[in-house]
């Protein structure tokens, strides 16, 4: 099943940009503060949230398809991306899966932080030998 639907793309990408645009607002004001990029999450509705994550995720899919790694942005969308063992037909999950809060995973899609910084902040939970996609990413 698709991240987002066709009809969708354009709200997505409206969306995304907004997201990006009120986070790099706010990563500015932070950092005039002191307060580490870690923390940006723009006060922004349920909506806009959901519609750039899929969105994000969507790009991602485009970038690197494939079926051996599993993105999991919770609850709004996973994606499997890259060439490589796909998934056991009984277990259905790739050997290869990374998971990420929807605030993290648009900072990272929007280089606002960047993958070895949140991963060192311990805000990216993943598992096999393809667990790095800081060379995919921003996306935008």
């Amino acid at each position: 099943m698709a991240v987002i639907r066709e009809k969708d793309v354009f709200v997505g990408e409206q969306s995304l940009a907004r997201w990006k645009k009120c986070a790099s607002e706010q990563a500015l004001r932070d950092s005039d503060s002191g307060v580490n990029a870690h923390f940006v999450s723009p006060d922004l509705p349920r909506q806009i949230w959901a519609m750039s994550v899929r969105y994000s995720l969507y790009l991602l899919q485009l970038r690197a398809p494939g079926p051996g790694v599993e993105v999991r942005v919770a609850p709004w969308g996973a994606v499997k991306i890259l060439d490589g063992p796909a998934s056991d037909p009984h277990n259905l999950t790739p050997p290869d899966v990374i998971e990420l809060e929807p605030d993290v995973w648009l900072r990272l899609a929007c280089g606002i932080t960047k993958w070895d910084d949140e991963r060192q902040a311990g805000h990216i939970s993943a598992v096999g030998e393809r667990d790095d996609l800081s060379g995919l990413l921003p996306l935008v």
